[in-house]
């Protein structure tokens, strides 16, 4: 049975992981690697970036213990490590510019292949990028929760891939009507709330190192 409080986690892990991952800020790039493609091709490539942005949080999300247990990694250790990715993409994003955590440009110039360029760089690393997969392995240790609160974590990572989706298929009018300006507004918002819960993870992380810190 799903509580009030698994509720209210959900909720916020949806936020910040629609904030990290930022369509909308996507959208000049994606508008930009898919000039001059048909409207057919455009949405073939939405339809792929928004499938491999779900494949790989959800991979991340069952796979991400296994890797922190590889390399010896504690989840407090990782919470300040992550939530200095987060801050970062957030300071990134209260300024309106693209982090190159997100994507360098090597990778933007990645875009000849119509077939893969939803897969790299767009789905990788530009949306599901080191940030969200940071949010992702945060999320699975919420309160020492078993494999039920893993699946329902699978909510919020489609939540999110139906936002790409959307947000890219209409990529061209949000475009016009929001302009330049608009987008910034709305990567600027996102990045102050992002920023917020990065601090958190921080805080958390460091309070667990450091007990004495508290």
């Amino acid at each position: 049975m799903v509580g009030m409080h698994d509720l209210t986690s959900l909720f916020k892990i949806t936020v910040a992981l629609l904030a990290i991952v930022n369509p909308m800020g996507a959208i000049p790039l994606f508008i930009s690697a898919t000039q001059n493609w048909s409207s057919a091709d455009r949405a073939r490539t939405a339809h792929t970036v928004t499938a491999t942005v779900f494949l790989v949080l959800t991979a991340t999300l069952f796979l991400g213990d296994r890797i922190l247990a590889f390399f010896g990694i504690s989840l407090s250790s990782f919470l300040v490590g992550g939530g200095i990715i987060i801050l970062m993409l957030a300071l990134s994003m209260l300024q309106a510019r693209e982090s190159p955590m997100r994507q360098t440009p090597e990778e933007a110039k990645a875009t000849a292949d119509k077939e893969a360029i939803g897969v790299v760089p767009l789905g990788v690393p530009l949306l599901a990028g080191p940030g969200a997969i940071s949010s992702v392995i945060i999320a699975t240790h919420h309160a020492k929760a078993g494999f039920g609160y893993h699946l329902l974590l699978l909510a919020p990572i489609g939540a999110v891939s139906l936002a790409v989706w959307g947000v890219f298929l209409l990529s061209g009018p949000i475009a016009r009507h929001l302009g330049t300006i608009g987008i910034n507004i709305v990567t600027r918002l996102m990045g102050l709330i992002l920023a917020a819960m990065a601090v958190e993870f921080i805080a958390r992380g460091l309070n667990e190192l450091f007990p004495r810190l508290s």
